[in-house]
């Protein structure tokens, strides 16, 4: 048994601007996925998002404090021990905190389907070194997951992201050709990112 105040758990501040406490990944959990978090800078408590991808159904618990969710356009003004469960994949939805001290818990899954580390965790504990720049270290955090999901496209193409920021030319077109190969939708995605504007003038950079 292993016991832990969302507190004490890890704080990374994500880009959007919340911050997220990597329950799942702190106890090495594999049934299922769980994370909790709390307010940034912005007072984004749940990034705005949808599961469509990944097709999970997810559930939200207020553990303190006050938070406004918005989800497929209502929004609902939850306080502590009240839950919402989201079963459509597709809806929008996000979580804005009313309170300074608002912590949600978040358990989600595929119905039918044993849990899947999602990609999206290990771009997520990456992100505090990618942008201080560590690249050592947010490359070691991406190969875990490269490791743990080979071939998987979204992991190569987050790994291309990286290698490219990190002035990686080769390595970045590489991660990037495969992930592209793996699933086409990401040489659309690939023509907008900001992340290869070093590499797009490459004559091997997907067109």
């Amino acid at each position: 048994m292993n016991l832990v105040h969302v507190d004490d758990l890890d704080a990374i501040e994500m880009p959007d601007g919340f911050v997220w406490r990597p329950v799942r990944r702190h106890f090495g959990i594999q049934a299922f996925g769980t994370n909790a978090y709390t307010p940034g800078a912005s007072g984004q408590t749940v990034e705005e998002h949808t599961e469509a991808q990944l097709e999970h159904q997810e559930i939200y618990l207020v553990l303190r404090g006050r938070v406004r969710f918005t989800i497929d356009g209502n929004e609902h003004e939850l306080g502590p021990g009240q839950l919402v469960f989201v079963r459509d994949p597709s809806l929008r939805r996000g979580g804005v905190a009313l309170t300074d001290d608002a912590a949600v818990l978040a358990v989600g899954g595929r119905p039918g389907q044993a849990h899947e580390v999602s990609t999206w965790e290990y771009v997520f504990v990456a992100s505090p070194y990618v942008q201080a720049g560590r690249w050592d270290e947010a490359e070691r955090l991406m190969q875990e997951g490269l490791e743990q999901k080979p071939g998987d496209p979204a992991m190569l193409y987050n790994f291309a992201c990286l290698e490219a920021r990190a002035g990686k030319r080769g390595a970045a077109l590489g991660y990037l050709l495969a992930a592209v190969d793996a699933n086409e939708r990401f040489r659309t995605v690939a023509q907008t990112d900001e992340d290869f504007a070093s590499i797009r003038d490459d004559p091997r950079f997907p067109r």
